[in-house]
């Protein structure tokens, strides 16, 4: 049983999404799902796990798709709308997926596939008719999503996911985060990744309440939704939110008011997908008396961590393990380490991923052998409170034998006033095994790294300060906003 379908006939007669100016009600989003399961059927009893790739935008049309695919008993794999054309292929190929289900305005894009790859584009409408069939028992331990991983360090991995899975996923955030029926989001996020899927749409969902899709991020739209005075919640990337500060910035002093006024109302506004920058989260918060609440996890287990709701939310800190996640934090031996000495993050639970698609030794690879999630992400449990330092492979430069966070570098650089983002990574030496390097983004024409490095003698201790420094206009970044640190290192 896919309990997620099964609540929503508890709210038949409530608005469950709002989406290109329209309002759906539970009712017809089951309604919709039921047609497109029987469609998807054409006949058949069960879809039994076969995988249905799909490229649609955040929407009604999106979720019912999504819904439909479960009902049928398929697997569902979202595609990311601004991926190009070898990337879906890599997807397909690596799924083995027949057909792509897409949009109209994704169809004559994916049309090469068919000759390339043997497959059927075939457009969203005709999963749309009205139809009716006796749908499948979907047990809660099949197989229900496969997400792709943003492959910043390898090729992207597909991250399985069941019913039961995504159920836990869902449950534990409602419980920490206290989602009520009366509550009303904004989705802003791309639809392929665990943050806008589970986090805003599906917690939304579980519990009856309203969901709102703005397909495409706009600053303007998104402050406006906010002055309406109907969001309860708001979830974002540190760059959206550094967007919204830029947009309330070049704003009257009149308009600040309003926006000020209307962002404090909400009851919970929430970053993640990438670390907070401090001076984002103390900018966001003397202009909207909002403290965002920073919360760690990863598409192979959902949430791990977060900050708490009612209690305190530490700058630069995720808080503490989730309802019904477990963590510790080891050495490379795999043995515990003490309060503020640096370890790796493991975790176990319910909400953690099945497998790795067709990728036995990934999987094993994944996990110690009494059954550990191996996230190769760093971090320290500090004054009760676990902060992140980084990735092993991209955020911890090793440098003269010390292990330092490029995180805790930008944070310091981002407090220089004529530095509007940073990015810090290590370039391989002989001499120090990796140096500090880096990336400043800045409006100015003359920036003397000098004097900055001069500068931050006063919050870092020499051997974190920066040895080779690069002025940009902008970082390169992947669709949710993370610094992709490898394309990074070639700017160098």
């Amino acid at each position: 049983m896919i309990t997620l379908l099964e609540r929503a006939k508890l709210f038949k007669g409530k608005t469950a999404l709002v989406s290109n100016g329209k309002s759906y009600t539970y009712e017809q989003l089951l309604t919709s799902s039921k047609y497109i399961a029987a469609n998807l059927l054409h006949g058949e009893r069960d879809l039994n796990e076969a995988r249905i790739t799909f490229l649609v935008p955040p929407s009604f049309e999106y979720t019912t798709l999504q819904w439909g695919i479960w009902a049928a008993g398929g697997i569902a794999v979202p595609l990311c709308e601004l991926h190009p054309l070898p990337s879906i292929q890599y997807v397909m190929e690596d799924t083995k997926a027949d057909i792509v289900i897409a949009h109209n305005d994704f169809v004559d894009f994916l049309k090469p596939l068919e000759k390339t790859l043997g497959i059927s584009v075939l457009p969203l409408e005709t999963f749309l008719k009205e139809n009716h069939a006796e749908l499948p028992e979907v047990d809660s331990a099949r197989r229900a999503m496969i997400l792709y991983t943003s492959g910043t360090t390898s090729k992207p991995k597909g991250v399985v996911t069941s019913h039961a899975n995504i159920e836990a996923q869902i449950t534990t955030l409602v419980t920490a985060w206290e989602w009520q029926q009366d509550d009303y989001i904004l989705n802003v996020l791309p639809m392929h990744h665990v943050h806008g899927i589970i986090n805003v749409m599906s917690c939304a969902l579980w519990c009856g309440a309203c969901c709102e899709f703005l397909p495409i991020f706009d600053a303007h739209k998104v402050w406006e939704v906010i002055k309406s005075g109907r969001l309860t919640l708001f979830m974002a990337v540190p760059t959206i939110y550094f967007k919204l500060i830029s947009y309330w910035d070049d704003a009257s002093s009149d308009d600040r008011q309003l926006l000020s006024n209307a962002a404090s109302k909400l009851r919970l506004m929430v970053s993640g997908s990438a670390a907070l920058p401090v001076s984002v989260m103390e900018k966001w918060r003397s202009i909207t008396h909002q403290t965002l609440l920073e919360r760690y996890g990863m598409t192979e287990i959902g949430m791990g961590l977060s900050n708490s709701y009612l209690g305190e939310r530490r700058p630069g800190h995720v808080g503490l393990p989730l309802p019904s996640v477990e963590i510790r934090l080891v050495d490379a031996n795999n043995n515990p380490v003490g309060e503020n000495e640096p370890g790796e993050f493991q975790f176990k639970g319910p909400s953690v991923f099945m497998e790795y698609w067709q990728n036995p030794e990934a999987t094993q690879k994944a996990f110690t052998d009494d059954g550990w999630f191996i996230t190769g992400d760093i971090g320290l449990l500090n004054n009760g409170l676990y902060k992140i330092l980084g990735r092993d492979s991209v955020d911890i430069i090793k440098s003269g034998g010390y292990k330092i966070s490029a995180l805790e570098i930008e944070d310091a650089l981002r407090k220089h006033e004529g530095i509007k983002d940073c990015a810090v990574v290590g370039l391989p030496d002989l001499e120090w095994g990796e140096v500090v390097s880096a990336c400043l983004v800045t409006d100015l024409d003359i920036l003397d790294t000098r004097k900055i490095s001069e500068w931050l003698k006063g919050y870092l201790p020499p051997y974190k300060i920066p040895r080779n420094y690069i002025l940009r206009k902008e970082l390169p970044r992947n669709v949710l906003g993370k610094v992709t640190k490898n394309e990074l290192k070639k700017m160098f």
